[in-house]
């Protein structure tokens, strides 16, 4: 029964995470009571918590994670400079008169919005302001309006610079050298964000066209949920309408381009980036005439908030982490792995299960501090490529925002949608795009090289 407690530790702060508890506080505390009660009953460790204070100095010394608050204000600026209202009242009136042309629009406005602000919430939001009432308007099915929207949020997750990229590329950082150094390796190779960057170009530049393809062939087999504009007066005066649309796409991406190709051309590490972007966002907004001492305190209060709930669970997640251990949780599921048929690919499709499973019900951060920490070892152990293991990773974690009934794109497009839109229309309306996004999974698991080639390219 006592191997069986770190299984039962991970169950209880599940369900403590269920009654509504804050997570970082459900990871901590949880993790303490179990402590204490391993502590009397001799079944743990206590040498295990005096390692926490050193956990605690590296996460607030970790150089990498100095990147998550300044993409937020990144993001937090772009959401409220109107650089996203202008592009997709641009790309509408030039798609406007083509089956489809406004969902179109949504998803490439979306696509840049996303590589602008790698923010799902800020996207998701942002765009069912704009978009929504317009498609709604136009004669546009409720549930394709809706899953177009909450779809195309989800790709900051993947399209670089994402927060969860960030996040994940100090995680799998750890994991990898752990594993070489249970392999003996005692002069690891590193795995960095600027690869997962690099790695997750092509996979998400192949969803897009994915969402673009399924968004073409419903406007094809099925006109009626989604017509094209009547009339569009802009129509008339092409030229100005191309100034128009190619003066709207300029700022987001100089924008892009500054700090990807900082990071592309090695001039920056993603750090120095984020600095750059966050910078370039300011000053985008400040010509735009967007910046005042109001937005600008909104700016920094979200951009506080944000950043304090990303570390709070840090904290949290790296106490859980040092109690399962000493419960002998790594040992445990390392056991579970190596047993398992299948061997490396039995424990990888596993993994991608519980992580999916998990989505419905748990955040992407959540999941990237605790889950991946205990399995992200292990299979790079077994020689999995830690890039791809971070691409599957991160679309699996993507997924997770549409899956009812807790996807969190689904609450946000929710809180902004309006009443005469159900909720199961929306559920239903993402469920389309979640089988796009399996696809695309199994795809890179039969193609890895679609996640390594740039990456290991740019390297060679």
């Amino acid at each position: 029964m006592v191997e069986y407690l770190p299984l039962l530790l991970f169950l209880v702060v599940f369900l403590v995470l269920l009654l509504g508890y804050s997570v970082a506080l459900s990871l901590a505390g949880t993790s303490l009571i179990f402590a204490g009660i391993g502590l009397l009953t001799g079944t743990f460790d206590i040498s295990f918590l005096s390692a926490f204070p050193s956990r605690l100095f590296g996460i607030i010394s970790n150089q990498t994670l100095i990147a998550v608050p300044l993409f937020v204000l990144m993001g937090v600026t772009l959401e409220k400079s109107r650089i996203a209202e202008d592009l997709l009242e641009s790309m509408a009136r030039l798609f406007g008169s083509l089956k489809g042309g406004l969902g179109v629009s949504v998803i490439l406005v979306g696509m840049l919005l996303a590589a602008s602000t790698g923010i799902v919430g800020a996207t998701v939001v942002t765009m069912g302001l704009m978009s929504l009432p317009t498609m709604l308007k136009r004669g546009y099915d409720p549930s394709f309006s809706t899953g177009i929207i909450c779809a195309t949020g989800t790709l900051g997750q993947i399209i670089p610079p994402s927060i969860a990229l960030v996040l994940l590329g100090d995680v799998l950082s750890s994991a990898y050298q752990k594993a070489q150094l249970n392999m003996g390796v005692f002069s690891p190779k590193t795995v960095s964000v600027g690869d997962l960057f690099f790695g997750a170009v092509i996979p998400g530049l192949i969803l897009v066209a994915m969402y673009l393809a399924y968004t073409l062939v419903i406007a094809t087999l099925k006109p009626d949920l989604c017509p094209s504009a009547e009339d569009d007066t802009t129509q008339n005066n092409p030229g100005s309408m191309l100034k128009e649309t190619l003066f709207s796409l300029a700022p987001p991406i100089f924008l892009i381009f500054t700090v990807l190709g900082s990071i592309l051309g090695g001039f920056a590490t993603p750090t120095e980036a984020a600095g750059v972007g966050a910078m370039g966002a300011l000053l985008l907004a400040l010509l735009k005439k967007q910046l005042s001492i109001t937005s600008l305190r909104e700016i920094t209060q979200s951009t506080t908030q944000v950043t304090a709930m990303v570390f709070l669970i840090l904290i949290g997640a790296a106490l859980f982490s040092l109690v399962f251990r000493g419960f002998g949780g790594e040992e445990l599921i390392q056991g579970i792995f190596t047993d398992m048929p299948g061997g490396v690919t039995g424990a990888t499709l596993v993994v991608m299960l519980i992580i999916f499973l998990l989505g419905f019900m748990l955040d992407f951060i959540e999941i990237t501090f605790v889950i991946v920490p205990i399995v992200g070892p292990i299979l790079l152990t077994m020689g999995i490529d830690p890039i791809w293991l971070g691409i599957m990773i991160a679309i699996n974690l993507q997924t997770s925002f549409l899956t009812p009934p807790f996807g969190f794109s689904l609450f946000y497009l929710r809180g902004v949608a309006p009443d005469s839109v159900p909720t199961s229309a929306i559920y239903k309306g993402v469920l389309p795009f979640i089988m796009i996004q399996i696809t695309l999974m199994l795809i890179l698991a039969i193609w890895p090289s679609l996640a390594t080639w740039l990456p290991h390219l740019l390297y060679s």
